[in-house]
This record gives C-alpha cells, sequence and structure tokens, in this order.
C-alpha cells in the first residue's frame, strides 16, 4: 500500500510541474510562434550538452568511488585471476573509448551548432577516415575474441588428468543437492524416472548399478583447496544455473542432459574470511544487522562471510532462496568430513531394513487378528 501510494504522488507531482510549465510559456509576452530554433536555442542547446557530459562524467565516477566496495573479492580459483583480467581489460577499453567518444560528440554538438547565416560542411565520403575509425574497432575486437576464446578454451579444462574430485550438483525447484562419486570417482548412472522418495533415492540412482554404491548424496559442498574438482550438473524440472561468483564459475543445469565445469578451488573459507574485502564487507553487513537488531527486526543475526552456490537462472517464485553453503578446506578436514558421510548403498541398506521391519510388523499384527 505505502509503495501504491508513492507512486501515486510521484504522478501528480509529475503532472503539477508539467501544468506549471505550461502556465509559464503562456506567461511569456515575447513567446514566438515559430518552432525553429533560434542562434540563442543554438547555444543554450550547447551549453546544456556540456552540462550534460559533466554530469555523466561525475555520476560515473561517483558510482566507481561509493560502490566499488560492492564488487566481488579476489577470484578465490585457479583460472579466476584469468577471468579477471580478461574483464578487467574489456571493461578499461570500454570506459576509454566511450570517455572520448562521449566528450568528442558533446564538443561537435556545441562547436558545430547552427548559426544563421553559417552553412555546413558537407562530406559526400573520406576514405582515410572510413578506414581509420574502421580498422581500430576491428584490431580491437579481433585482439579481445582471441584472448577469449583462449581464455575460454582455458576455463574449460574438464578432463580427468589431474586427479580431479568428481561431484554432481543436482538442481530442482527450489534447492541443490551434491553427490560425490565416493572411492571409486566414478558417479553411478542416474535418471530422474528412478526417483523414488519412499526409499530416499531422491536423485534417481540406478540401484543396479555398482559405482552408484559407493556415492554420497549431502546438502552441504566441501571441496579441498588446491584439488581440481569436476562438476558434473542435471536439472529435475526446468533450466537451472549453477553460479559460484567466487569462484567465477557459472554453468547452466539443463533437463535431460549432463553439463560439466570445473576449476581449482585456491583459498580456504577461513582464508577468504581474513581477505581485506571480505573483513569489511562483513562489518558493514553486520554494522547493519546490529542496527536491525536494536530496533527489534528481523534478519538481524550477526553475519559470517561463507562461499555459496547460486541459481542464476529465474526459475520460479522461489529462485531466490535456491542456494548452498560452500565449505572450502584443507585435504586433511576434506577427508575427515567425507569419511563421516554415509554412501548411497549404506542408506539403501537401512531403508531395505526399514521396509523389512514394517512388513514384519504388517504381519505380525495381522495374524493377531
Amino acid at each position: 500500500m505505502t509503495t501504491l501510494l508513492t507512486l501515486v504522488v510521484l504522478a501528480l507531482v509529475a503532472i503539477a510541474i508539467w501544468q506549471m510549465t505550461k502556465i509559464f510559456e503562456l506567461s511569456q509576452l515575447k513567446a514566438e510562434n515559430s518552432q525553429i530554433a533560434n542562434d540563442s536555442d543554438n547555444k543554450t542547446n550547447g551549453y546544456l550538452l556540456f552540462a550534460f557530459l559533466i554530469f555523466i562524467y561525475g555520476i560515473t565516477i561517483f558510482s566507481f568511488w561509493n560502490y566499488g566496495k560492492y564488487l566481488l573479492p579476489e577470484a578465490a580459483s585457479e583460472h579466476g585471476s584469468d577471468y579477471d583480467s580478461l574483464m578487467l581489460v574489456s571493461m578499461v577499453i570500454i570506459f576509454i573509448v566511450q570517455t572520448l567518444t562521449q566528450a568528442l560528440l558533446h564538443y561537435f554538438g556545441y562547436k558545430y551548432r547552427g548559426v544563421k547565416g553559417r552553412k555546413a560542411l558537407f562530406f559526400a565520403d573520406n576514405d582515410r577516415l572510413e578506414f581509420i575509425w574502421t580498422i581500430i574497432p576491428v584490431i580491437v575486437l579481433a585482439g579481445l575474441i582471441l584472448w577469449g576464446l583462449y581464455t575460454w578454451t582455458n576455463i574449460m579444462d574438464v578432463n580427468d588428468e589431474d586427479d580431479p574430485i568428481v561431484v554432481e550438483l543436482y538442481a530442482q525447484q527450489f534447492n541443490w543437492t551434491a553427490r560425490y562419486a565416493g572411492d571409486d570417482n566414478v558417479l553411478g548412472k542416474a535418471n530422474v524416472r528412478m526417483i523414488d522418495i519412499n526409499k530416499a533415492n531422491v536423485l534417481g540412482l540406478d540401484e543396479s548399478d555398482t559405482y552408484a554404491a559407493d556415492d554420497i548424496i549431502v546438502k552441504e559442498l566441501h571441496l579441498p583447496v588446491g584439488r581440481k574438482v569436476n562438476f558434473k550438473m542435471r536439472s529435475q524440472d526446468v533450466l537451472h544455473s549453477a553460479y559460484m561468483p567466487h569462484f567465477r564459475a557459472q554453468m547452466n543445469c539443463v533437463p535431460g542432459m549432463i553439463t560439466e565445469f570445473s576449476f581449482t578451488p585456491i583459498y580456504t573459507t577461513e582464508e577468504m574470511r581474513q581477505n581485506p574485502d571480505v573483513a569489511a564487507k562483513v562489518k558493514r553487513t553486520n554494522e547493519i544487522r546490529a542496527e536491525r537488531a536494536a530496533k527489534g527486526e528481523d534478519n538481524s543475526d550477526p553475519w559470517e562471510f561463507d562461499y555459496v552456490l547460486l541459481c542464476n537462472k529465474i526459475c520460479g517464485k522461489s529462485h531466490y532462496n535456491m542456494q548452498m553453503k560452500i565449505i572450502v578446506e584443507t585435504q586433511e578436514e576434506y577427508d575427515a568430513w567425507i569419511a563421516e558421510q554415509k554412501t548411497f548403498g549404506q542408506n539403501m541398506g537401512q531403508a531395505d531394513a526399514g521396509s523389512a521391519n514394517d512388513f514384519g510388523k504388517l504381519e505380525t499384527a495381522t495374524a493377531s487378528h
């Protein structure tokens, strides 16, 4: 309701300003009927061009100064530095070109404004100028494209030569599930048609596949630092996108097919928490939450940084809540954690035992009657 009232008030203010402008125009005694711009109009518009140029440069500098602190911190994956370098160079080139072209556009708009008695100079063509403004973008874009292809090839290096950990990321509305390949480091076969909630087979693993027996299904993603991880991604229902911003990793999860991505974490969660940018963000966030707590508002508990897996596709009404915590730790800590997890085969055995006990109870109850 408050939003609606605010919009109504803004609309009424806009209408009032428009009406006042019309009244001002009608009140001018020396108003001209001609709709053709004169020298005074052209000069005024020329100055306004310069004013707008200063405005856009000012707002750009302000945005960098005030909102630069909200950018992602240093990349936490091995390939992240290449990604960030390509992004930085691209943005610097775009910013320089935009700055120069906007300055020239507004300067020429003022310098060659209409003046009574002055005739505009017209070029039918100029081969030299056309060559210059064609060849420079061609060279720059070709360089960026070739560099981008080289970087993309290196990033998409999904192979088994570096003894990677194999992990499946399973997406569904509206949560993530991770599946580790177990001791054999091979994921068992799976299909959505094999999902059996009654037997806790939530990912549709093939129970007859021996590779599936040692698979480990979890709701929290643990990764060892310095060890390559090959991700296999599936979706149960609609198009999702596995997005791990701190690792500069993203890949669509498509129903009916398996997509892949690979990276090597280089900082543990604890190490990233010591990063100055991350520490500053945590401090700012907790200052805001402390203010909320003082007012008795929700979402006011102190926050601690963690890596996170998000969905970067608008997949439904609860899309915003589709995330999974990622913990990067030492190899020893990872080995200890993975040793505590139950395998798919163990969970199926417990489910079968539970079913047998239930059947035995049913037989006993039937006999007693």
